[in-house]
């Protein structure tokens, strides 16, 4: 890879497709090719193998899927599954019969098993089930995971997949039913905030723990992972701190400076117990997080704010 390699990121308009987008630019990669939704329809097959056949990238980054929080997840659950396999599967088979070895897949900390032991190495996917409430959406991006392995061990393409904890950042989604949960949080205790309401009320007990990485840091990932050969079919990445749901409002309060008491609706699901990643293996490799909660916070308050206008 030099800084002149055709680099195609697919999503690129999206909060992670756009950070990484942002970065390679900073970091002077001048041959960066992308494309809108209106331009290319990644659930068109043949649209999408043509786009590739013509284009002829020397890597692609998929960074285009469906995402959304629990709320959304678990009320489509058919579009999520079928969505997202259908761009990967277009975007995957579509590098390999167009002669394109190098491909950088994102995954999901959510692939990993509801009850999983803590923290979650690679090795504890598929050991048991899945939580219900994200199940097709962890489908669709176990497939992915196993399709670039195959692959690789078949065809000897070099498809690395990444596998993200929760990620946050510009260009968020902060609505209240899509989103998912540290920009639904600041987007609920904002709005708390300015209409001078006393409580915001939380789904679950607010005792799930869930670790945290700003998009800048995976697009570091991407970027530092994208010039190596690695021996691994796919990776955690993660800045391996996690805290609870109730610590993360308590955090964004306090950011805020507001005092606001927290309600709990038991009523609705908690979601899995914990999803701490153990990074391990790409720490061995030389890659690590960067950016502190507090900074990151900060960067995606403005964000919010600027979005509101």
């Amino acid at each position: 890879m030099s800084k002149k390699s055709k680099i195609y990121i697919a999503g690129h308009t999206g909060m992670v497709g756009s950070a990484i987008t942002r970065y390679l630019k900073n970091k002077n990669y001048s041959n960066i090719i992308s494309r809108t939704h209106k331009q290319l329809d990644l659930l068109d097959q043949k649209k999408t193998f043509n786009f590739l056949k013509n284009n002829k990238p020397d890597i692609v980054i998929i960074a285009a899927a469906r995402v959304g929080g629990i709320f959304i997840n678990n009320l489509d659950r058919a579009n999520f599954l079928y969505h997202n396999i259908q761009i990967q599967n277009n975007l995957i088979h579509g590098s390999f019969i167009n002669n394109i070895k190098k491909l950088i897949f994102l995954g999901s900390s959510c692939i990993y098993p509801k009850n999983s032991k803590q923290p979650i190495k690679e090795q504890y996917l598929l050991s048991s089930d899945l939580e219900k409430t994200n199940e097709p959406y962890a489908i669709a991006k176990i497939a992915g995971l196993k399709m670039c392995e195959n692959y690789n061990i078949q065809y000897k393409t070099n498809f690395l997949c990444l596998m993200p904890c929760n990620l946050y950042g510009p260009m968020d989604n902060y609505h209240s039913n899509s989103s998912h949960f540290f920009p639904a949080l600041i987007n609920k205790i904002h709005q708390a905030k300015i209409n001078d309401k006393k409580h915001i009320t939380l789904w679950g007990n607010g005792k799930p723990r869930r670790e945290l990485m700003h998009v800048n840091d995976l697009a570091g990932a991407i970027e530092f992972f994208m010039r190596k050969d690695i021996k691994d079919h796919y990776l955690n990445v993660g800045s391996g701190t996690d805290f609870t749901i109730e610590q993360y409002a308590k955090k964004i309060m306090n950011y805020l400076n507001v005092k606001l008491k927290i309600n709990y609706d038991l009523k609705k699901p908690n979601g899995t117990r914990r999803k701490l990643l153990d990074s391990s293996k790409a720490h061995s490799y030389g890659w690590k997080s960067k950016t502190s909660l507090e900074t990151g916070m900060h960067d995606t308050y403005s964000d919010y704010l600027t979005r509101l206008k």
